[in-house]
């Protein structure tokens, strides 16, 4: 029966289990510089520690990321567009290279089928609050599901 759920279920929500809503995954762009390491050298790898983030704010949102959540890389420099996917494999910890770091461990996805331009996402005024856009230096940036949902179809 539509609506019914197996548990209980967050505020407003008329069939979600609250459980469920508790374990679904982060969404996050993270930028890289190509020259630097490029999303095909995460491929390569297939896994990475995902470090070098100094910016207080990445640190915050690095911190909050899960085993599950899932990526999008950002190609910075000449690009300047979401060039693929990753997962989150491993929790944050203290980055082993600097006291007041902290990395976490990301597993390569795939290519995205269309890179998703940077100008592509300015020109949409539903991306007007995301961080990419209105914080460009910020290189770990979180993003609503339903703004990552958009990025998907533009990418597809």
């Amino acid at each position: 029966m539509a609506g019914i759920s197996d548990g209980p279920t967050w505020p407003g929500s008329v069939c979600m289990p609250l459980n469920l809503y508790l374990t679904m995954p982060n969404f996050w762009i993270l930028k890289t510089e190509p020259s630097t390491y490029s999303f095909q050298n995460l491929v390569a790898d297939r896994r990475t520690v995902w470090d070098g983030v100094a910016n207080p704010v990445a640190i915050k949102n690095i911190r909050s990321m899960a085993v599950g959540d899932e990526v999008m890389i950002y190609h910075t420099g000449d690009e300047k567009a979401i060039v693929g996917f990753a997962s989150v494999v491993g929790a944050p910890f203290p980055d082993p290279a600097s006291e007041k770091s902290v990395v976490v461990e990301l597993q390569a996805g795939k290519p995205i089928a269309k890179a998703v331009t940077l100008a592509a996402i300015k020109a949409d005024p539903a991306f007007k609050d995301l961080a990419l856009v209105r914080q460009g230096r910020l290189s770990v940036v979180p993003v609503p599901p339903d703004l990552w949902k958009r990025l998907l179809r533009m990418g597809a």
